[in-house]
């Protein structure tokens, strides 16, 4: 009797899939059967590419000589700590009575990579093979996937594009750190007095290096700037409010080269004289020009896909972005949320219809229960197809992370942050359903002489979404913070003052050409802030954002797809800069630094491979792996345009001599750290071959 084969991930998703199955039958050593059904799993990656050396022992040793390496044909080998479960999924792959093949492993490029080069390594021949892609571990949804599964023919671009990007990473991380360390390796250990100095570089990490570096070189010659800003205290029925001066057209200073902007003076004695000017009738009054109201609907923020929680997450628990996604993913494993590996922050239409199934489940969550009964009760979740948080063009492999409502009694085993962290998932997702926050904007322009002042004021009416964006475990004083925080939304994003009920009855009152008394005119003193060092979450986003931290989430969805990396590698990319210590993390604020090395490693890339540190240019071959994927263009041509641009890079720097130059660069670094930071040889550089020459 034929038998079909089920092979998952991991056997965490393996155990899933034989509940949802029904296989009641016998463990075995690596696989689980009954009479119809075989399930066995991966443990990750059992096949990687294989090192120079396989091909010939003369590429052991690190030399010009055997540079630009670039094979024909690629060699791979299993990894050595996996060799049985590989020859169990092998002789199972190959088993006479499997007929059908169901892939199950992650649904998405990386996943696609693994299955295929084990069916390579195993030889599989004339058996069917089905793909299986879920966006949750539910029962109900592998159930789905597997009654959907497509022929694994139609995945084809997908699997060229991931073998292509571990290529692409291959050939650079060889090529580059060979030719860059045996040019410059002994540059960067002699001024460090350390031993043998690898360079590592990447096609991601290297630009990741450049984007820390640059902005940590911004604020080291940043020059404060001060100002100074002229602002008046009016006087409206017994309470206050402050007017900002602007030398907008009319004004005796429009123009005027002794501004900072607009609405400042670059010297002290400016602004005095601005209040002298004013101050000569007296006493002193203001008249309303223009007085603006208007109602403003703040809408619920996009759900999440993984940049954008790892970003709050940093935020708000201080977690770095492996952290957060290793919280997600053990949440996705006990059917808590969907697939945590995408970049998407919308739903399908698909999902869209059964949405009520996710909000129903949450009844039964405690700290949301009563936000989950309120948004069923109000009946948005039947329309929310037509809202901008449903749109099938912005998905490409899943839709956003969103809770499944079911696996609730797993809560109970998670630690504290893996459950705030499902909270604020809970939260984000069912703010969707709810109406927007509703806020009374009024906006006065006021008069003395021929200035004007400004004053805006913003009163929340009515709490829309936001009555529930908040977590529960949050302190009474600090849920508004966390709320912003939870949005992706800093303190500085709106200029607009608070006000209390009373100021706004009097505001709303005003009208033109009202006469109001101005208690003083003052002025306020300010200087230029330097750029903001990346944390750990703000990171992700400017990775996702091709360089760019982008707060704005219309403008994000705009240049979506153009990012450095995927959701499934940015986190590791920023664990592995931090372990060859490139740069640095401060666990308590997540604040990105880099180090001595870091900057050395960032000047010798600067002076012999540039490109590498663009950050448009790393995402423009990203970009190509999505046209890869999507069948726009052949695998031939991408692999064409790669292999020029490592050969001529390569052969650049076997030409270059920058030593003296990367000396006074060193140098000028150097200044900043107390003493050279001693390096140890890595053990990927020990892997990787001999010494320099």
């Amino acid at each position: 009797m034929s038998k079909a084969l089920y092979i998952a991930e991991k056997p965490s998703v393996a155990q899933e899939f034989a509940k949802a199955l029904k296989i009641n039958g016998q463990r075995r050593d690596g696989y689980l059967e009954s009479d119809t059904s075989v399930v066995t799993w991966c443990v990750g990656h059992l096949v990687t590419m294989s090192y120079p050396e396989k091909y010939d022992m003369k590429y052991k040793r690190w030399s010009f000589d055997t540079l630009p390496f670039l094979p024909r044909d690629f060699k791979y080998e299993v990894i050595p700590g996996v060799q049985k479960q590989f020859q169990i999924v092998k002789g199972l792959l190959n088993r006479p009575d499997i007929e059908t093949i169901y892939v199950c492993t992650d649904s998405g490029r990386e996943g696609e990579y693994i299955y295929r080069l084990v069916a390579q390594m195993a030889g599989v021949k004339g058996k069917k093979e089905k793909r299986v892609w879920i966006d949750s571990q539910t029962e109900e949804e592998i159930m789905r996937g597997i009654r959907e599964a497509k022929d694994i023919s139609e995945y084809d671009n997908l699997a060229a594009s991931a073998y292509l990007r571990a290529k692409e990473d291959y050939l650079m991380g060889i090529n580059f750190s060979r030719v860059l360390t045996l040019r410059y390796g002994n540059s960067v250990s002699n001024y460090l007095s350390s031993k043998y100095q690898a360079i590592s570089v990447g096609r991601v990490m290297t630009c990741v290096l450049g984007m820390v570096v640059r902005r940590e070189r911004e604020i080291r010659s940043f020059v404060k700037t001060p100002f100074y800003r002229v602002v008046s205290s009016i006087v409206l029925e017994g309470e206050k409010f402050e007017g900002e001066w602007r030398a907008v057209e009319g004004s005796s200073y429009f123009q005027s080269p002794v501004l900072y902007k607009e609405n400042g003076f670059k010297k002290k004695e400016d602004a005095r004289g601005l209040i002298q000017s004013l101050s000569s009738v007296q006493p002193l009054s203001c008249t309303v020009e223009k007085v603006e109201r208007k109602k403003e609907n703040k809408n619920p923020p996009l759900l999440f896909n993984l940049a954008e929680l790892q970003n709050v997450c940093s935020k708000l628990f201080k977690i770095s972005p492996d952290e957060t996604l290793a919280v997600v993913q053990e949440l996705y494993e006990k059917k808590l949320v969907t697939y945590p590996r995408t970049d998407a922050r919308v739903l399908s239409t698909a999902v869209a219809k059964v949405i009520s199934k996710n909000i129903s489940g949450l009844q039964n969550y405690g700290p949301a229960a009563d936000a989950a009964k309120e948004a069923l009760s109000m009946g948005t979740w039947q329309t929310i197809a037509k809202t901008r948080y449903v749109n099938d063009k912005q998905i490409t492999d899943h839709y956003a992370i969103i809770p499944t409502g079911q696996g609730l009694g797993n809560l109970k085993g998670l630690s504290l942050t893996s459950q705030r962290v499902y909270e604020t998932i809970v939260r984000r997702f069912l703010c969707i359903f709810y109406p927007p926050a509703v806020y009374q904007k009024v906006s006065i322009v006021t008069r003395m002489g021929n200035e004007s002042f400004f004053s805006s004021f913003k009163v929340l009416v009515s709490e829309g979404y936001l009555k529930i964006a908040a977590n529960s475990f949050a302190r009474k004083k600090a849920s508004d913070t966390e709320g912003r925080a939870a949005e992706g939304k800093s303190e500085e994003d709106s200029e607009d003052v608070a006000c209390d009920a009373a100021l706004l009855g009097a505001l709303q009152k005003l009208k033109k050409n009202d006469i109001l008394s101005v208690d003083s005119l003052n002025i306020k003193e300010g200087e230029t802030s330097p750029p903001k060092r990346y944390n750990s979450g703000s990171m992700i986003l400017a990775m996702e954002n091709a360089g760019q931290l982008i707060e704005d989430e219309e403008l994000r969805a705009q240049i979506k797809g153009s990012g450095i990396g995927t959701s499934a590698t940015r986190a590791e990319i920023l664990k592995k800069l931090f372990n060859i210590k490139y740069l640095s993390l401060n666990k308590k604020t997540q604040m990105i630094t880099p180090t001595l090395l870091g900057e050395m490693i960032y000047d010798v890339v600067n002076c012999s491979i540039r490109q590498l540190l663009n950050p448009e240019l790393t995402a423009s071959w990203e970009k190509g792996l999505t046209y890869v994927a999507e069948g726009s263009i052949t695998e031939q041509e991408y692999m064409d345009k790669l292999e020029h641009f490592v050969r001529i890079r390569t052969n650049q720097v076997e030409a270059s001599n920058y030593q003296y130059a990367l000396r006074q660069f060193f140098d000028a670094s150097a200044q900043y750290y107390k003493k050279p930071e001693r390096s140890t040889r890595s053990a990927s550089s020990g892997k990787q071959g001999g010494k320099s020459s």
